[in-house]
């Protein structure tokens, strides 16, 4: 077996356990485990240069001459009788998966081996692995029970409080095994990310530097103190740890992630594009990457390139929200209604407080001419949004063509309370309320000098007079809009629409 690729995360002297738990990825807890059991047992420990984070525990060079014997491979193969020949065994069935015929191995571990603490923790891993937290949670208490300044156990017991949320056990547990290792840099790594975590910068940056200043080659340290100077805005001190972390592990994905997130915050996307690439080739199964990688060729213009990449994002993980709320708005963008009616549909189920995704759902549904749906999505836009005064607005332009231009009316009476008296929005909305007073919005749209408010206002008035049969009239205001070019208001995209249902000529 080959010298393998050096960890990132603690270069010097590493905990294999601890190592690994980092990456809070079950499968990979078991094999970082078994390095440490190998220690238990009276085999040497892994380090960075024999343990590889990407493929299973490296065996010591005396072991890599043994071959495995190609016969049934069954974990009850009945020349697993010592502890080492099934510590092999497990690695085995691990690497192909089997955590049932790994844990069924555990029977096969005799006295005192059973009882130690490191064939039990390897057990915890196994059975996380195996998606029994509840049972590695019992297990991994047992051995704290029985020796409370276990620091392993504390620490993937943080590990298990971090994947469920509770964020205040795991930074007491980490706390605690601070006192018993006031070195430790996997924990202090851990701290400072809690800190980033709260926005604490100050502290997060203290934990960093304090485990630089142990480890200066740890990743984790520098990715993490990189993340302080970049939310500081310090690029240089950011983009010098990055580079630093890049130049240690070229082959971590992770600090190539990094550091393309810095440099397209710094308007480099090609320079980002280099680096997701490479980060992509390394972590292929990363929905974050894809996603990122997804945003650096939208900002380079290349976005049917760029949805591509937030669909493989959602392919790997379809109930993260992120990938959605960019390949919605291309979709819409590149007219596939459909598409986006899709994307927005999700996007709302999985974070109703989005409301950018019901704006969005609400226009796609207007072009469906689907009213009273429409409706009830700036229905909710406007539950989520109240100060946005046009989201009641085209609640109530859909709610009249969905029934009876009467229908919103003690809608928009609440509505009005919200606003300011004599304010343009007040008067639009007095306008729908009350079915008459255009000529005065009319009036009044000639004064207007905000040319934003100034397009809502003809926007409002146009689809008012549509509702109310007056055509004509409607057009004129439809093509009075097109006029002030005012892209950037949700409204623009709908008077696009409005005119090209209606055949309208601007010329």
């Amino acid at each position: 077996m080959g010298k393998t690729a050096k960890s990132p995360l603690s270069p010097q002297n590493p905990s294999p356990l601890s190592q690994k738990l980092k990456f809070c990825g079950s499968l990979c807890i078991v094999l970082f485990s078994f390095g440490f059991l190998w220690s238990c047992a009276g085999i040497p420990s892994a380090t960075p240069e024999n343990l590889s984070e990407h493929a299973g525990p490296s065996l010591p060079e005396e072991m890599e001459a043994e071959t495995v014997p190609p016969a049934d491979k069954s974990p009850m193969r009945p020349e697993l009788t010592d502890t080492q020949s099934i510590l092999e065994r497990m690695g085995e069935l691990l690497e192909e998966g089997d955590y049932q015929g790994a844990l069924a191995l555990f029977e096969r571990i005799k006295s005192p081996d059973a009882e130690s603490a490191g064939i039990k923790l390897l057990k915890v891993s196994v059975l996380l692995s195996a998606g029994d937290g509840r049972g590695g949670r019992a297990l991994t208490e047992e051995v704290i029970s029985d020796d409370p300044q276990n620091t392993e156990a504390l620490y993937i017991l943080s590990k298990i409080e971090f994947a469920a949320d509770k964020g205040k056990e795991q930074q007491a547990l980490l706390e605690k095994i601070l006192k018993i290792e006031p070195n430790n840099t996997d924990v202090l790594v851990d701290l400072g990310n809690i800190s980033v975590r709260a926005r604490s910068w100050k502290n997060a940056a203290g934990y960093f530097d304090k485990a630089l200043q142990i480890q200066p080659e740890n990743g984790g340290a520098l990715l993490g103190r990189a993340s302080v100077y970049r939310f500081n805005h310090d690029r240089k001190n950011a983009e010098r740890l990055l580079n630093r972390a890049v130049e240690l592990y070229p082959d971590w994905a992770e600090a190539r992630h990094e550091r393309a997130r810095l440099l397209r915050e710094w308007d480099n996307p090609r320079g980002a594009l280099e680096d997701l690439d490479k980060a992509k080739a390394l972590e292929p199964g990363s929905y974050f990457i894809a996603a990122d990688r997804g945003n650096a060729l939208n900002d380079l213009g290349r976005k049917r390139e760029a949805l591509e990449e937030y669909q493989r994002a959602i392919d790997i993980n379809p109930d993260i929200f992120v990938a959605y709320v960019y390949s919605s708005g291309i979709k819409f963008d590149l007219g596939d209604i459909d598409g986006a009616e899709r994307d927005f549909s999700r996007l709302v189920t999985l974070r109703p407080d989005y409301y950018f995704a019901y704006e969005g759902l609400g226009m796609v549904k207007m072009r469906k001419r689907l009213w009273a749906e429409a409706r009830d999505a700036f229905r909710e836009c406007y539950k989520y949004a109240p100060k946005e005064w046009y989201y009641a607005l085209l609640a109530a332009m859909n709610w009249m063509r969905a029934g009876k231009p009467g229908d919103p009316r003690q809608f928009l009476a609440q509505a009005l309370r919200g606003l300011r008296r004599e304010s343009p929005e007040w008067y639009l909305l007095r306008l729908y309320h009350d079915l008459s007073g255009d000529n005065d919005i009319a009036i009044r749209i000639d004064k207007e000098k905000n040319l934003d408010t100034k397009a809502r206002m003809l926007f409002y008035l146009a689809h008012y007079y549509d509702i109310r049969g007056n055509k004509n009239l409607a057009g004129i205001y439809f093509l009075r809009v097109k006029e002030l070019d005012r892209k950037a208001i949700p409204e623009w995209k709908l008077n696009e629409w409005a005119i090209e249902e209606r055949n309208l000529d601007a010329g």
